[in-house]
C-alpha cells in the first residue's frame, strides 16, 4: 500500500497532513499520512466517522489542499499549482464518482456523459461515447434523461462521465450510499469491471464492509493517521477491523 518510490503508483501521498481552523480551534483532519495507490488497482478506504476519509480522497485527488507534505499525480505534484491548473488537473485526469449522482436532469445520459470533455473545449468521439456507455451496460439509453432511469441506472452514468476522460484514477466517495442492496452489488460489479477489464485505478470511500469486499484493498484511517491495510478483504475481515479501530 506505502510504495512512495514505485513509479508504478497512479497517486502517491507523502507526509501529508490537512488542518481546518474553526474559530479558535485547530482541527487535524489528516497527520502525515504516506501512502501510494498502484496502476490498476481497487482500494478502499474506511474508518470510523471523522477519521479522515473524506479529507483524504480530496487530498489525492486534488480537491483540496494539504497544510503540509506532498501529493503526486503521476509524475506532477499537486503542491504550488494554480487553482486553474489544479481544475484542468481535474477534468483531464481524474474521474469523480460521488453518493449524489450530480446529472444534469435536462441533458440526456450521452449530454452527460460527455460534459466533461465538451466542458474542455474537446472534441466527442461518438465512438468512444459509445464504448463507455456499452461498459457501464447502458448502450440502449443514450438518448434518456436521468428522470427515466433507476438510481442504479443514474450511478452508472455517473461512472460512465468518470471514465469518459479515460482518466488516471477514479475517486469514488461513497458510491452505493444511496441505493438499495441490489442496485450497490450491480455498481460495485462495474467498479470491479472497469479495473479488471479496463485496467482502471479506483480508490474509493466506503462505510460499508460489503462494499469494502469488492476491492484489492482496504486501507483504514483513525484520528486522521493511517490505522493498518487489509488485503483481499471479506465482510466480516472488514467488520471486525472496524469494530477494534472505534474501541
Amino acid at each position: 500500500m506505502s510504495v512512495m518510490a514505485d513509479q508504478s503508483c497512479v497517486v502517491r501521498l507523502e507526509s501529508v497532513s490537512k488542518e481546518y481552523r474553526t474559530g479558535r480551534t485547530t482541527v487535524r483532519a489528516l497527520d502525515a499520512v504516506t501512502a501510494g495507490f498502484r496502476r490498476g488497482s481497487f482500494t478502499a478506504v474506511m474508518g470510523p466517522s471523522g477519521s479522515g476519509k473524506s479529507t483524504f480522497l480530496h487530498c489525492a485527488a486534488g480537491l483540496d489542499r494539504p497544510t503540509s507534505g506532498r501529493v503526486t499525480l503521476g509524475d506532477t505534484e499537486l503542491s504550488g499549482r494554480s487553482e486553474s491548473e489544479l481544475t484542468e488537473l481535474r477534468r483531464d485526469r481524474i474521474g469523480f464518482v460521488f453518493q449524489a449522482y450530480n446529472l444534469l436532469p435536462s441533458l440526456t445520459v450521452e449530454e452527460n456523459v460527455t460534459l466533461p470533455v465538451r466542458l474542455a473545449d474537446h472534441r466527442t468521439d461518438p465512438v468512444s461515447v459509445r464504448e463507455v456507455l456499452a461498459a457501464v451496460g447502458l448502450a440502449e439509453h443514450g438518448r434518456r434523461r436521468p428522470s427515466e432511469l433507476s438510481g442504479g441506472q443514474q450511478q452508472r452514468v455517473a461512472i460512465a462521465r468518470a471514465l469518459i476522460t479515460r482518466p488516471e484514477l477514479v475517486v469514488a466517495d461513497e458510491p452505493t450510499g444511496a441505493l438499495d442492496t441490489r442496485s450497490s452489488r450491480q455498481v460495485l460489479e462495474l467498479l470491479r469491471h472497469v479495473v479488471d477489464e479496463l485496467g482502471q485505478t479506483v480508490l474509493m470511500v466506503t462505510h460499508d464492509p460489503v462494499a469494502a469486499s469488492y476491492a484489492d484493498s482496504v486501507v483504514f484511517l483513525a484520528d486522521g493517521r493511517l490505522a493498518g491495510d487489509l488485503s483481499r478483504p471479506t465482510p466480516d475481515q472488514v467488520a471486525a477491523r472496524l469494530t477494534h479501530l472505534g474501541e
